[in-house]
């Protein structure tokens, strides 16, 4: 299998399960805030993002101007946020005192459909 797709696949599920879960838990948001105030939580959840974003970028770094820019921005975006909150983690605490729930929303409903648009491109659901 090609690895975009296979990647387009791995976080067109991801983006679609966490928007699930968050929409019908979301008293979760608060619980995940409430934990990166935590500076442990914080250092285990920046080393996660840090080899999820390595790996993705390890496998795949293509910046054709086309959907496969948008699955190494991902990755790039997931090992900058890494290692700004390992490198930073008390300036992270500070920001998120100014970051609203309903902001968050419409974030995760902006990447819902972004993991639908990358099921899309990875079954060729709706043929563009």
């Amino acid at each position: 299998m090609d690895t975009s797709i296979f990647l387009a696949k791995f976080w067109g599920w991801y983006l679609i399960i966490f928007f699930v879960i968050l929409t019908f838990n979301p008293r979760r948001i608060k619980q995940v805030f409430n934990d990166l105030r935590d500076e442990k939580f914080l250092i285990i959840t920046s080393f996660v993002a840090i080899i999820v974003g390595l790996l993705n970028i390890l496998f795949h770094n293509i910046w054709d101007p086309n959907w496969k820019l948008i699955i190494t921005l991902i990755g790039w975006m997931a090992l900058f946020k890494g290692l700004t909150l390992f490198t930073f983690p008390k300036q992270t605490v500070k920001r998120l005192n100014y970051i609203n729930v309903k902001f968050v929303q419409v974030i995760y409903m902006l990447l819902f459909l972004l993991g639908i648009f990358l099921l899309n491109i990875a079954y060729n659901i709706v043929p563009y």
